[in-house]
């Protein structure tokens, strides 16, 4: 099983916008087009739930309170629990299902993202779970850098973000520098 796959279906939940039913079908990549079509209108409040609890688990993590993220985790494992099964419809197709025959859309998808998180913290530790330092997104990420460095969620947050703080820096100067020639003119007058 492909755990980092799982977690990062964690960081999708979180990250996406679910307004309606048509938001939470985006959810789906084309490789699981069998819950975007199964997925009913009672899945999204579920999901929305999960969504806010797994930004908790993010915000745990990103600030250190990695006692607070495992309980979460733990809560999510409990209502979502994972009861693997092979799946397929014949040799060349096996797969694996995190949940029982039958269960919902939401059990399925949750009990995935919430093991491949918990893997992922028991792997990595919570400090690798990151929200973006861009005030303006919000987004959460995986961090997978080297060093644990990540600040931002993509390349374009952080492009945006440093460019926006040399733009502040830069004003800064010219105020700084416009405030230094009025108290030269005036001390020259005096």
């Amino acid at each position: 099983m492909n755990f980092d796959a799982y977690a990062r279906t964690g960081v999708d939940l979180v990250n996406a916008r679910l307004d309606d039913l048509d938001d939470l079908r985006a959810l789906f990549p084309d490789d699981n087009a069998w819950m975007r079509d199964e997925v009913a209108e009672r899945d999204l409040a579920t999901f929305r739930r999960a969504q806010k609890r797994l930004r908790d688990v993010f915000e745990y993590g990103t600030s250190g309170r990695d006692a607070q993220a495992v309980t979460e985790l733990n809560a999510l494992l409990e209502a979502f629990p994972v009861q693997p099964r092979i799946s397929g419809h014949d040799s060349s197709d096996w797969h694996m299902h995190v949940t029982s025959r039958g269960a919902s859309v939401s059990a399925e998808y949750l009990a995935g993202a919430a093991w491949g998180l918990s893997v992922w913290l028991c792997e990595y530790g919570s400090a690798r779970f990151g929200v973006c330092a861009d005030d303006r997104c919000g987004n959460v990420y995986l961090d997978t850098s080297s060093n644990c460095c990540r600040r931002f969620c993509s390349e374009r947050c952080a492009t945006r973000s440093h460019v926006a703080a040399h733009r502040a820096r830069k004003r800064a100067a010219i105020g700084e520098q416009a405030g230094v020639s009025s108290k030269e003119s005036l001390s020259t007058t005096v």
